[in-house]
């Protein structure tokens, strides 16, 4: 029998806030973390806007030796682990240590640091490269210094599933400890990939917003008039927890998460197919595998990346698995105030929605002005809405056809 999970911590760093609480006020109040480019000169580009963190202060929780070493993706992987532990009030002593494991998802990884290294063999040679070069790169060291910096010792991993790679590391996690081979996990999504290379390369695909006039009307989920995803970067870390550990040790619990679904499209290396099959097939896997029906959930935070394919194919998706019950759901996508994360993007939204099942509000769709008529569900426009729900999927799809959705329910004993 599957052991039960729960979420007992939460930490984020996002283009809405340093903290969950910014993070979270940001989102139901409708704000757009989007503004023009700051970490590069954009000038020679076609997109100039961006989603990026603000103001982050990384030594409140590294070192300066650490700062210079770590790759930015690092450092909000720890700023955001040390807020969730904290939330958490968990302490990982000796005795439970081999029972507590981190699986940290990211896109790309290290990209800065590689496009800096680079640039620094090209002005000096090889014997000016950093021997902090090769960890700062390597996507799994948010993970392997997460695991250090808190003696965790258990299942340790990195999903690099795209867009998809939160949610995926998420998800794995869960399964850790729903089948025992671990206790506690440190899990989420970390991405740091607002870069010159990384934006030249979804401009040849034209994949990004150029709505660089209104950056903050650019990502635009379900609209008629989207023109591509606005790149974004940040950090969400939740704690999860097996059921009687949590209660054991008095541990606030947000929310359980029962259901989790995994498949791939086989169609694409970037497209969804028409309807998203796959995409319908991992939102029923989650449902079935919480062990619930489709009539009982009440949202979705949705994939919806401001992209014209995407939205289309979620929404039919979404028709394909819920069929009347569909009319019924709230929907909203979050990545219109966040921009698209990447790889933390599951992280900040499975807490999003950890946070919509707690509080009662969900939060909305900006930017939705003229909605696309293929588009025609619940998408929450504009403002939050207050609402008690009862069960909530998170969903997020990624390049190579990836296709991952969490489902979180109100705990109840």
């Amino acid at each position: 029998m599957k052991r039960r999970v729960v979420v007992t911590g939460l930490g984020a760093l996002s283009p809405l806030g340093n903290s969950v609480a910014e993070s979270w006020n940001g989102a139901i109040a409708g704000k757009s973390g989007v503004g023009p480019i700051t970490k590069f000169d954009s000038a020679a580009f076609h997109t100039k806007i961006a989603a990026e963190i603000k103001n982050f202060d990384p030594l409140q929780f590294v070192d300066k030796k650490e700062v210079r070493r770590y790759d930015d993706f690092i450092l909000y992987a720890l700023a955001a682990s040390e807020m969730a532990v904290a939330d958490a009030t968990l302490k990982i002593s000796p005795e439970i240590s081999t029972r507590a494991g981190v699986i940290i998802g990211s896109a790309v990884g290290g990209l800065a640091t590689i496009e800096h290294e680079k640039e620094v063999f090209h002005a000096s040679g090889p014997r000016k490269i950093s021997p902090f070069a090769v960890p700062g790169i390597l996507a799994n060291m948010a993970a392997g210094h997460v695991s250090i910096r808190f003696g965790a010792k258990g299942p340790i991993n990195c999903t690099v599933t795209a867009c998809a790679a939160g949610t995926s590391a998420i998800g794995d996690a869960y399964n850790a400890i729903a089948h025992g081979a671990a206790d506690i996990m440190i899990t989420g999504g970390a991405e740091a990939a607002i870069t010159p290379l990384a934006v030249a390369g979804f401009n040849s695909m034209r994949a990004l917003s150029a709505r660089n006039s209104e950056p903050q009307k650019a990502s635009r989920p379900f609209d008629k008039g989207r023109d591509g995803f606005v790149i974004g970067e940040g950090c969400g870390i939740i704690i999860l927890e097996e059921l009687s550990l949590a209660l054991k040790r008095g541990a606030r619990i947000y929310a359980e998460l029962a259901g989790y679904g995994c498949t791939s499209d086989a169609f694409h290396m970037a497209a969804p197919p028409p309807g998203h099959e796959g995409a319908a097939r991992s939102m029923l896997m989650a449902i079935q595998d919480a062990g619930l029906n489709v009539a009982d959930i009440d949202y979705i935070n949705a994939h919806g990346t401001s992209t014209p394919l995407n939205d289309l194919y979620e929404t039919q998706a979404v028709k394909t698995v819920f069929g009347e019950h569909a009319s019924k759901l709230m929907i909203s996508s979050t990545k219109s105030m966040t921009g698209h994360m990447l790889g933390a993007t599951g992280g900040v939204e499975a807490i999003f929605t950890v946070l919509a099942l707690a509080e009662g509000v969900i939060p909305p769709t900006i930017n939705l002005d003229n909605p696309d008529p293929e588009c025609d569900l619940d998408f929450v426009a504009h403002t939050s809405r207050k609402k008690d729900i009862a069960a909530a999927l998170s969903s997020t799809f990624g390049f190579g056809g990836v296709n991952s959705v969490l489902l979180f329910k109100k705990y109840s004993d």
